[in-house]
């Protein structure tokens, strides 16, 4: 019986050590990219990743860091190398979580990544796909601010495109603000997101 205690008593101080050594890493690596130290950040995300296999959220910041820096790339090399490494995290964390909201919706920003690029090269390819990403998003997570306010953001940019009335998506934006302020992410390393973005594009509608 003592041995047992033993056995169980290492077992929870190896588990609340690990976890101790999760939000630590992870803490280290938004700290870093506040400071606008986005290299040490990211690779502390990707050593958090080797080490906690489990954890889907060090290779989500990496795909979306990723993502991020790709928005305003004009060297297409530059930009393939950032996406495809977007990407590939991103396939690691889908391989470790089902239905995820979230991850959906940072596959429709990789794609959208793409066709900010080259809209005549990728738009094709990857318009409709976005779309239906944003749609299941949403369906997996209507609460989720961020699934709404992409979705809805996504087919305004394509009405003004298409030369329609972007007033419905206005009111549909308000929604997902809205939903942001009642919002409550799992955890302080959980996806919180978007917000500041909402409000600009809701005060544009204005």
């Amino acid at each position: 019986m003592k041995n047992l205690m033993i056995i169980l008593l290492l077992v929870v101080t190896g588990i609340t050590q690990a976890q101790s050594n999760f939000e630590k890493g992870m803490t280290k690596a938004f700290e870093l990219w506040e400071s606008d130290k986005w290299e040490d950040a990211e690779n502390i995300f990707e050593r958090i990743a080797k080490a906690e296999s489990e954890e889907w959220l060090p290779d989500y910041y990496i795909a979306q860091m990723n993502s991020l820096k790709s928005w305003n790339i004009k060297d297409e090399v530059i930009l393939k190398a950032q996406l495809e490494k977007a990407q590939e995290h991103l396939d690691i964390a889908l391989s470790k979580t089902e239905e995820n909201a979230e991850l959906v919706v940072m596959q429709a920003q990789i794609y959208t990544n793409w066709v900010a690029f080259d809209g005549m090269t990728y738009g094709m390819k990857y318009a409709a796909k976005i779309s239906e990403l944003y749609e299941r998003a949403a369906q997996l997570d209507p609460d989720n601010p961020r699934a709404v306010f992409c979705k809805t953001e996504w087919a305004m940019g394509s009405a003004k495109y298409f030369g329609q009335d972007t007033a419905p998506y206005c009111k549909q934006l308000e929604t997902a603000l809205e939903l942001f302020d009642t919002f409550k992410a799992e955890t302080n390393f959980h996806p919180n997101w978007g917000k500041d973005r909402a409000e600009q594009v809701v005060e544009s509608c204005k």
